[in-house]
């Protein structure tokens, strides 16, 4: 039999061994197989952010608004981006088909409803709003741009003054329902609500004859002089409607019919910014002319057909100096110097490559998703992000890229929904912002032999 001695001088030289074996194999992950690739052939990842990026602002064309998801109604009155004014045409349905209005109907009121979704702005600011009867057909197919007009008979049907509130609930009839709208279109005339009331029966028995007779409302706001807000309503869920209020011999009073703006309605939202006369002098002058030299200080971004920003890489191909090289990430960041609890920032940008005929093309990294692509506001650190690896690997391959430029969007220009937003960004050198972190910056990953 051993000796409890020699037992335990065997086991802790075993022990010893095996720390020795296993910390030899301890090495680290990004050495490992180092030793069995030639000099030559090592990869190395570098960093570059000095890549000269040009970004100013401009004026965007006019954006398709037909059938949008809602409607914005209201004036606005910005300090930095000027004045803005929304108004917006609809057809109305027949809820429906093959109506009678009974024996001997009489008029009580006819009154145009409109539900709201949501506010920009001072909605603690007066809005004048003037309604007028489409003397013009719409039609469903048919493009509709936020710079149209239809025309209109001359008579005012209604003309109110109110202020705007999204949150309050309204109470009809001692019953509280969703904030909307309420415009009385028989307080001035009669006029439609009798149009309505007698048309012939052929009219109130198709959808598509109802069409013909009545072609629809111009809702448009007045221009304000100070303050004011965007308001968004429901346009695409029948909430939003025209209801005839009346009575008749055979059925008595409090009846009503009601004609639903829907899905199926032709509708088109008009936008207009009265040439930015009342934006600030810095907007004029990188905006309205033209001084693209601006772009480095700060850089404007307004929804609605309003002003987008252009981003050119002009010396992109300087990379291929370095020799074969694979990008492994590019980043574009934006940082929102000003965070203001009154003109929110917009929610989601929006990035397309655009021909020399103007022709939007999708940026290949938008394909792997928004999660990847980026454009969404971020409070923590107030900026956005767009990631263009793909992009710019691209870029330096195929030579008719360079015959793209990118632009950024306050909202997508190939959306069916328009909210107000605005947002006023870092250039590539601000004034004030001497931070690497606080500049419109390109960083650049990439890995050559």
């Amino acid at each position: 039999m051993r000796s409890r001695p020699k037992l335990l001088l065997r086991s802790f030289w075993i022990s010893l061994l095996i720390i020795f074996i296993v910390a030899s194999c301890k090495k680290d992950p990004y050495e490992l197989g180092l030793d069995l690739v030639p000099p030559t052939d090592t990869l190395y990842v570098d960093l570059i952010d000095t890549i000269t990026v040009q970004a100013y602002s401009v004026i965007e064309d006019s954006i398709r608004t037909d059938e949008m998801n809602s409607f914005v109604l209201g004036s606005i009155m910005d300090p930095i981006f000027g004045k803005t004014t929304a108004s917006f045409y609809t057809q109305f349905l027949l809820s429906s088909e093959e109506v009678d209005f009974g024996v001997n109907p009489q008029l009580d009121s006819l009154v145009l409803m409109l539900y709201y979704s949501d506010g920009y702005g001072d909605t603690n600011t007066l809005q004048q709003i003037r309604v007028f009867e489409m003397s013009e057909d719409l039609i469903f197919d048919s493009s509709y741009y936020s710079n149209q007009s239809v025309g209109t008979y001359g008579l005012e049907l209604g003309n109110i003054t109110y202020m705007p509130r999204p949150h309050d609930s309204v109470t009809i009839e001692g019953i509280k329902v969703a904030p909307h709208l309420r415009i009385n279109l028989s307080n001035k005339t009669n006029y439609l609500g009798n149009k309505i009331l007698f048309a012939p029966d052929e009219v109130m028995a198709k959808t598509a004859e109802f069409l013909k007779f009545f072609k629809g409302l111009y809702v448009e706001a007045v221009p304000t002089t100070s303050r004011g807000a965007l308001v968004n309503f429901a346009s695409s869920d029948g909430l939003s409607a025209m209801i005839l209020y009346f009575h008749n011999e055979d059925k008595g009073d409090s009846l009503h019919f009601t004609m639903p703006i829907d899905v199926v309605a032709a509708r088109f939202n008009t936008f207009n910014h009265h040439g930015y006369q009342d934006a600030s002098p810095e907007f004029k002058q990188q905006v309205l002319y033209h001084d693209t030299t601006l772009g480095k200080n700060q850089l404007f971004l307004q929804t609605m057909g309003g002003v987008k920003i252009k981003i050119r890489l002009p010396y992109i191909k300087s990379l291929k100096e370095l020799g074969p090289i694979a990008v492994n990430s590019a980043v574009l960041s934006f940082k929102n110097p000003n965070p203001d609890t009154t003109w929110h920032p917009p929610t989601q940008l929006a990035m397309y490559k655009v021909d020399t005929a103007g022709k939007l093309g999708v940026v290949i990294d938008e394909l792997e998703g928004t999660d990847y692509f980026g454009g969404s506001y971020d409070k923590d650190g107030r900026a956005y992000w767009f990631r263009l690896t793909r992009h710019i690997q691209r870029m330096l391959i195929v030579d008719t890229l360079e015959n793209y430029d990118l632009y950024v969007y306050a909202s997508s220009p190939l959306s069916k929904t328009s909210y107000a937003n605005r947002v006023i960004l870092n250039g590539t050198n601000p004034f004030f912002s001497p931070s690497s972190g606080d500049k419109l910056n390109l960083r650049i990953t990439y890995t050559k032999k």
